[in-house]
């Protein structure tokens, strides 16, 4: 059975720590966030948390006191939310970094469950995407894999390439051709195919190759199995259907791991009742509260309601529950992007009280909320820690380094990193030295490395191409983007969500705007996959800032109508493409209201000043 089990010699040290923690983030909240996010996602300066971490004992006495009250909510059947915590409202500050929650876990639940470690924001696109779903990753650390790690690492098998080329109609038959002629089908074989399925986003052929797996019987279904067909279910066709799957569940099968994979999507929706309600259930099973869904709550709630994270806190040392590193990196990024750096810093310095050492994707977590804050000294510090003493020693930290020293703007440090790596680089640093020196302005350099890697490889993965694609764009080179594009299909590269995006934003941000809103209609109309959230915001910000409301309501329906959740920051887009017209919104707030959407305190002003454009009487007559 997985999570935490409970550990009496460690439970005074635990309630130690989760108090600490609690007072840590129990600081007066000032949510207030931009109506537009930082330009790169990062951070938003109108978002505050103020006051210290470790504030007065009065003030935690009083904090503390509201907790124990209200924690009960994490128990009762029918939960309560908050008027603004509602489903589709992420916090603005994330949704360009985590701009599509949908991308898979590495690790297939029919494998074996496996906490992934990984929220590092200074990376690329593609790499940015996955970390969304590291957070809300249902896989957990504490079961053994059951597939060997040379079984994961391999990346292609021959049954993928078949489900992948072939149509879906022809799918079931070409399967039932594929064990006719004796072809291995084990765990190992299934793993393989739905990871590469999942790399590829295709999430209906993995949901069908799942459901003919079921109905053929190949396969013995145990709760891992489940909880991989529910994964899809829900990424497929959304949580309600997910949830009427689970009723075709044997009852002797719906246990934590199931719940806790839809646990693991609520929580991707934002929608804070089910989620909460889902973790009753877990709590309902009678077995011990795992780390994991406790951090999925904190997940939840730094997105949109952060005063709710000390509740989770106390809960945690009410139940014995033991922060683990990815807790404590949720913490420490939650203060972060508030740039409450004493706040951040403390939360670290528990970290290590409690023994547990911050790796190097947390040191570098830390050092890119020192950039953003403006704190180069503490960032070069952490980045001179991160290094050690012979950086030649340490190359898993080069990957990183080069992607914080291009944000400081120090193309000097950049090489030198580079020169370590580049007799034989790895795969993550070729993407990390090819991001960086796009950053730089540097496009030539960041072409060197592309075409060096792909003499040395021959045939490189589609990340690269949409690494470069991104730097192309970023510099606004449209024709080398189109000739990169070309080279891709040449080469037969998966086109796809990531590469559309690309493309999009190429287009978008050389000001061909139609070109990309035609490139995102095209991509929308694709059966396998749909285009990035991102994408959509891309094309409305644009439009928005013309001032175009035809096109802007057009882009904010076809985003709805593609399925995904309605969320703050598309009205905001939608409202200011109003104000840049000088045309007054006549019955916003109702739409908003229709869709569970509150302002904050941000879109309010603009609400203000939108209500200033409207038409009198008076007005009509004289205009």
């Amino acid at each position: 059975m997985l999570g935490l089990r409970r550990a009496a010699a460690s439970s005074t040290r635990v309630q130690n720590c989760s108090i600490l923690l609690a007072r840590a983030c129990c600081a007066d909240s000032v949510l207030s966030r931009n109506y537009l996010a930082h330009e790169e996602g990062h951070h938003d300066k109108s978002f505050s948390i103020s006051g210290s971490s470790i504030i007065s004992k009065l003030y935690s006495s009083e904090c503390l006191y509201h907790t124990s009250h209200t924690k009960s909510f994490l128990w009762r059947r029918n939960l309560s939310s908050h008027a603004r915590a509602r489903s589709g409202q992420k916090d603005d500050d994330l949704e360009d970094g985590f701009s599509d929650l949908d991308v898979p876990p590495e690790d297939d639940a029919m494998v074996g469950p496996k906490e992934k470690e990984a929220n590092e924001e200074l990376m690329s696109e593609e790499e940015t995407n996955n970390a969304a779903d590291d957070e809300l990753s249902f896989l957990d650390s504490e079961t053994d894999l059951s597939v060997e790690k040379k079984t994961q690492r391999r990346v292609e098998s021959q049954l993928s390439k078949i489900i992948i080329e072939n149509p879906r109609y022809s799918l079931n038959a070409k399967l039932d051709k594929w064990v006719e002629e004796g072809n291995p089908l084990g765990r190992g074989e299934i793993s393989l195919v739905l990871l590469n399925l999942r790399k590829h986003r295709l999430y209906g052929k993995a949901l069908q190759f799942v459901e003919w797996l079921e109905a053929t019987n190949n396969l013995e279904f145990l709760e891992h199995d489940y909880a991989t067909h529910l994964d899809l279910v829900a990424k497929a066709h959304g949580i309600q259907k997910a949830e009427k799957y689970i009723e075709e569940i044997p009852k002797s099968l719906r246990g934590e791991v199931l719940y806790r994979t839809l646990l693991y999507h609520c929580v991707s929706a934002t929608d804070v009742k089910k989620a909460e309600d889902v973790f009753n259930r877990i709590k309902a099973l009678g077995v011990p509260i795992s780390a994991f869904a406790c951090n999925q709550l904190l997940l939840l709630y730094k997105w949109v309601d952060q005063k709710k994270i000390a509740d989770v806190l106390v809960m945690m040392e009410k139940e014995n529950v033991k922060p683990n590193l990815v807790t404590y990196r949720l913490l420490i990024d939650t203060k972060g992007r508030a740039y409450d750096i004493s706040g951040m810093e403390q939360i670290l310095d528990t970290m290590k009280a409690e023994g547990v050492e911050p790796d190097l994707p947390t040191h570098a977590m830390v050092a890119r909320h020192y950039v953003f804050a403006g704190l180069n000294e503490k960032a070069e510090a952490t980045m001179r820690e991160m290094e050690g003493d012979d950086i030649k020693e340490n190359r898993a930290a080069c990957r990183d380094l080069l992607r914080l020293y291009a944000a400081l703007g120090k193309a000097d440090d950049v090489e030198r990193i580079w020169n370590i790596c580049m007799s034989n680089p790895r795969i993550g640093e070729c993407l990390a030295a090819i991001e960086a020196w796009g950053k730089l302005g540097q496009v030539e350099n960041a072409e060197e490395v592309f075409e060096n890697m792909l003499k040395i490889r021959k045939k490189l993965p589609t990340k690269y191409y949409n690494t470069l694609l991104k730097v192309y764009a970023n510099n606004k080179l449209v024709s080398k983007g189109k000739e990169l594009a070309k080279r891709m299909s040449d080469n037969g590269c998966y086109i796809g969500p990531m590469t559309w995006d690309g493309l999009i934003k190429l287009y978008a941000k050389a000001g061909e705007l139609e070109k990309a809103d035609s490139i995102l209609l095209k991509a929308s109309k694709q059966n396998e996959s749909r285009p990035l959230f991102g994408s959509y915001m891309t094309v409305l910000d644009r439009y928005s800032a013309r001032g175009d409301i035809h096109n802007a309501e057009k882009i904010f329906q076809r985003l709805k109508q593609i399925g995904y959740a309605v969320k703050l920051r598309p009205y905001q887009l939608l409202l200011q493409t109003y104000i840049n017209a000088k045309s007054p919104a006549y019955g916003f707030r109702e739409r908003m209201k229709a869709d569970n959407i509150s302002p904050n305190r941000a879109m309010a002003i603009q609400l203000t000043t939108a209500d200033a454009l409207r038409k009198t009487q008076i007005s009509e007559l004289l205009d």
